[in-house]
């Protein structure tokens, strides 16, 4: 049975205006990377790409 342990909340922030939208959670032993996404910014009204930020 996997541990609850390795997963992490992260939060997503906006790549233009730098808004913070967006809480997700990701495995931090498997990815070690930054996690970035195509995400819908209300601030810009439009879909921009979203960074983890640590």
């Amino acid at each position: 049975m996997a541990k609850k342990g390795d997963r992490g909340l992260i939060t997503l922030q906006c790549g233009d205006c730098r808004e913070r939208n967006y809480h997700t959670f990701k495995n931090k032993r498997n990815d070690t990377q930054r996690l970035e996404l195509k995400r819908y910014c209300p601030h810009c009204r439009s879909h921009k790409p979203h960074r983890e930020v640590r």
